[in-house]
């Protein structure tokens, strides 16, 4: 018996900054058919509601350092400003939307990354997964809208990358899913000439990512997007792709498809 399909679309980089870019995007989602999830980032916006608090942003090689007053700028701003404004344009969209951390339904669990040569702080790595009131509610028509923050399980949140919440979710929802990750962002995908908008890579295995990635031809922020492509593929994800928005219902446009 074929699995019923799903997919998990991840929202970032400039589209979350401009509301117009935004709510194209939400509209396009409302109208991609079948269960779906929805996961957004949120930094930038993060970064400019704690300069404005007088909190500095610390980052090393585009990761974010969460002490304790930035984790509570990130919860209050992915958490509560971004998450629920998109929950509430999806409404209006006529798509039925709930918003979800990590701790909501015990949803995603973590653990606090561990100091190696760099201590992140309440940055938490994925352990866990549990799909079974996501699964409820999706098949009784209702989307989740999940922002970047996990918790541990003991009452600690973490700050966690919204490229690896997407995978680790496509991972835990595809024991019964078939499902696709679309990572979508400003440009048409992963680009050979990171100042050329037409230099979309097509396809691209893991070998070829890693030969590239050795000549540097990435941006640091498409690596970690890369990295949980090629660990969701592993890990039973049926299909990713990375693109500009319109491409979860259009691909006869550019975009890149990744293969193990």
């Amino acid at each position: 018996m074929s699995k019923e399909k799903l997919s998990i679309i991840k929202i970032g980089g400039n589209v979350i900054e401009d509301a117009a870019a935004l709510s194209a995007f939400l509209k396009l989602f409302s109208s991609l058919e079948g269960k779906k999830v929805l996961v957004h980032g949120g930094g930038k916006r993060a970064t400019q509601i704690a300069g404005r608090l007088g909190i500095e942003s610390k980052m090393v090689e585009g990761r974010r350092i969460t002490d304790a007053e930035t984790l509570e700028v990130i919860t209050m701003v992915y958490g509560g400003l971004v998450n629920k404004n998109i929950v509430a344009e999806l409404q209006a969209n006529q798509t039925n939307a709930i918003g979800f951390t990590g701790a909501d339904a015990n949803s995603i669990v973590s653990n606090k990354r561990p100091v190696k040569t760099i201590d992140y702080g309440f940055v938490g790595d994925i352990k866990k997964i549990n799909t079974q009131t996501l699964e409820l509610l999706l098949d009784n028509g209702v989307t989740p809208v999940f922002c970047a923050i996990t918790h541990d399980g003991n009452g600690q949140l973490f700050n966690t990358n919204a490229d690896t919440v997407a995978c680790e979710l496509a991972i835990g929802f595809s024991k019964r899913y078939e499902t696709e990750l679309c990572y979508c962002f400003e440009k048409n995908g992963v680009l050979m000439h990171v100042n050329d908008d037409n230099s979309v890579i097509d396809f691209m295995d893991s070998g070829t990512y890693e030969m590239l990635k050795m000549k540097k031809t990435f941006a640091d922020g498409m690596i970690p997007k890369l990295e949980n492509s090629y660990i969701a593929l592993s890990e039973g994800v049926s299909k990713v792709i990375i693109g500009n928005p319109t491409v979860i219902v259009d691909r006869k446009q550019k975009f890149t498809t990744l293969y193990l």
